[in-house]
């Protein structure tokens, strides 16, 4: 496969992801969102986490990254933090009331520029490209987890 470095799958999804990423960020701005802010937001609602370790990993993200953001979004308003009666060391998340009334308006925002976007796509297109992309998303994962285990540190150093 001889293909030219900028039509290679992996810079084409990363343009596309950009050109979500802004697409929704601007949406998201009114309503005192951001992008990064609706894994956290979602699974905080579906009750899929709960803690930040929890979170980073629901997120896919380090957790300083993620102490990071939940900060700034305890100082907006829009999440508040409890001590775990479980672990003295750890505290529960929970999203505040203003930001569970803005959520639907912020998912109906999300949800109105994919169809935007994939207007020109059959649905039998859009939900084959959501497939592919659920598969690229899982290997990657994969090929990311066999790379940071010992045995392919080891093997990489010639031991």
């Amino acid at each position: 496969m001889d293909l030219d470095v900028l039509m290679t799958p992996g810079h084409l999804i990363s343009l596309a992801a950009r050109g979500f990423a802004r697409l929704s960020e601007a949406r998201l701005k009114p309503l005192g969102f951001g992008v990064g802010h609706l894994p956290v937001l979602v699974a905080l609602r579906d009750g899929r986490a709960s803690t930040q370790r929890d979170l980073a990993r629901f997120a896919k993200i380090e957790q300083p990254p993620m102490a990071q953001m939940l900060a700034r979004m305890e100082r907006d308003g829009l999440i508040e933090r409890a001590p775990d009666p479980a672990d003295g060391r750890s505290s529960r998340i929970t999203l505040t009331a203003a930001a569970e009334a803005r959520l639907p308006d912020a998912v109906s925002e999300l949800l109105r520029g994919n169809r935007e976007v994939l207007r020109d796509f059959t649905a039998g297109e859009a939900g084959l490209l959501v497939s592919l992309l659920t598969r690229l998303i899982a290997s990657l994962d994969r090929v990311a987890s066999v790379e940071a285990s010992p045995a392919a540190r080891i093997s990489e150093s010639g031991d």
